[in-house]
């Protein structure tokens, strides 16, 4: 008998461990701690594109004067000489686009060439280069601006980009906004949207993003 009544007692504690509440906010069913694969996979794939971004950031080259005395030069060369490095800026660019309505990528003399294009490749849409002056042999329009060492100007064949066309602005850098808002203008002219600008660099401290607004502005790395 004695034997019998432990067990009822051991029965009933194990009923009562059952139905003991759960405190408010606490899943029974799973510790407290405990991470879902949705959350694993984000933070997997953030600590994945942070080690990229280290990667890339690590071959820019800062030369120090040029093109003249007080500039900061960022030479993406080291970047391009790098297969892995190439890839994973424009999967960095194309990724922010895929599935938008992008009718034409306008690239900007000259390191715009190189990103652009291949970024239009990917993108399955059309390349539009915007070339200082004299390089394109076709009737153009022409915009003047002001770098943050100069004066400069641009031109865009005037047929390039059909009326009501949605474009992406590519160039490796944005400094002061001046390039990237000249290329802008001469899209407008044309009747044509710009959708987004896109670098692969932006110098922040030179507030060349407030000069875009209110477009949207991509930058892939960014610098003091």
């Amino acid at each position: 008998m004695a034997t019998r009544k432990r067990g009822v007692a051991k029965s009933k504690k194990r009923v009562l461990a059952r139905r003991a509440p759960t405190p408010r906010g606490v899943d029974r069913e799973k510790p407290a701690s405990a991470v879902t694969p949705r959350q694993a996979q984000k933070a997997l794939s953030r600590a994945f594109e942070l080690d990229h971004m280290s990667y890339i950031r690590n071959l820019i080259r800062g030369i120090p004067d040029f093109p003249q005395k007080g500039i900061l030069f960022r030479d993406i060369t080291p970047l391009l000489a790098d297969p892995k490095a190439l890839h994973i800026v424009l999967d960095a660019m194309a990724e922010r686009f895929v599935g938008e309505h992008i009718d034409a990528v306008v690239g900007v003399e000259s390191r715009g060439f190189i990103f652009g294009g291949a970024l239009a490749a990917r993108l399955n849409t059309s390349f539009v280069p915007v070339r200082k002056p004299g390089k394109l042999p076709y009737r153009t329009d022409k915009v003047a601006y002001s770098l943050e060492y100069g004066e400069a100007e641009l031109e865009m064949h005037r047929d390039s980009i059909h009326q009501g066309a949605n474009v992406l602005v590519v160039d490796d850098l944005l400094a002061t906004g001046g390039t990237a808002a000249a290329a802008g203008e001469l899209v407008e002219r044309q009747g044509a949207h710009v959708a987004a600008y896109a670098f692969v660099i932006e110098l922040t401290g030179l507030d060349g993003r407030d000069r875009l607004k209110p477009t949207p502005v991509i930058s892939i790395l960014h610098f003091d």
